[in-house]
């Protein structure tokens, strides 16, 4: 499962255009070969660098066989590169399989795991399970890791979630996933979060997200970009309404809610049986 994604020369003119902060988009390139080489017939992109992938995005905009999704910071369009927008949904046949995370608000207040948490619980994961990809490819920017000036991204993700959220997509494609490291200018945030995405990816004990963060709600800046893409997105993915109503709870309200519910439906599915068994005629002596 540890896997590290080099830069590959090949003939795919759009991949080099200057676009990402770089000249040469690794991850699309590796898709390509993918889908070329190995015959991967759907592959789910997860981008959290801070800045959204608007060179990914325009690649594989009207493919559907690669879902792109992406957090990012947007800030209605006003934070670089300006892209990303939650209407941007795809085209053609790929509408539906472009999903845009972007967060607005600009830094009050910073967000940080517990705005992460809910992303990944309401709207990464239920999409990503659905689809069902046959590999993940993580662009593993850390530049909304702590320790980066506003400019640059302004944010507080710690490693800790970083791992927590390499662990999750791990759920998903048989656990193959690669991540490719992308943007990140601090170098300790650089070297501590991909230390322990490394330890996720090798299925070592990882540093546990802080009590704080579990226990804090998403800001209402966060709540709002959730609540929009999910409206954006529920035509295309109608498996975002069962989780929607989490949106607004802290990681641990959100883990009680969910159990409640189990239980709930277990009982009541209960209650069903008994009353099918009851109004079942007797048999005759």
């Amino acid at each position: 499962r540890l896997c590290y994604c080099t830069s590959t020369w090949s003939s795919c003119g759009r991949l080099f255009k200057l676009w990402d902060f770089v000249f040469l988009i690794q991850m699309a390139v590796a898709c390509r070969l993918l889908q070329q080489r190995q015959a991967v017939r759907r592959i789910l992109i997860v981008d959290w660098d801070v800045h959204h992938g608007n060179g990914t995005q325009q690649i594989f905009y009207d493919d559907r066989s690669v879902l792109y999704l992406s957090i990012h910071r947007h800030d209605e369009g006003n934070f670089f590169p300006g892209t990303g927008a939650p209407g941007e949904c795809g085209a053609g046949s790929g509408l539906g399989y472009n999903v845009n995370i972007a967060w607005s608000g600009g830094l009050q207040p910073p967000l940080g795991d517990a705005e992460y948490l809910a992303a990944f619980r309401t709207v990464v994961m239920p999409i990503a399970r659905d689809y069902a990809p046959e590999i993940i490819l993580v662009s593993a920017g850390f530049d909304a890791a702590s320790g980066h000036p506003a400019p640059l991204g302004g944010y507080n993700v710690t490693p800790a979630c970083f791992a927590y959220m390499t662990q999750q997509l791990m759920q998903i494609a048989d656990g193959k996933v690669i991540l490719s490291l992308e943007g990140g200018y601090d170098l300790t945030a650089i070297c501590d979060s991909a230390e322990e995405c490394v330890r996720a990816l090798l299925e070592d004990d990882v540093t546990p997200i802080v009590q704080p963060e579990l226990h804090r709600t998403p800001c209402q800046n966060a709540i709002k970009t959730l609540q929009k893409t999910i409206a954006i997105q529920l035509p295309h993915w109608p498996v975002l309404k069962k989780l929607a109503h989490t949106v607004s709870c802290s990681a641990v309200e959100a883990t009680l809610c969910e159990e409640n519910e189990t239980v709930s439906a277990m009982a009541s599915l209960s209650m069903t049986r008994h009353r099918i068994q009851s109004s079942e005629p007797s048999e005759e002596p």
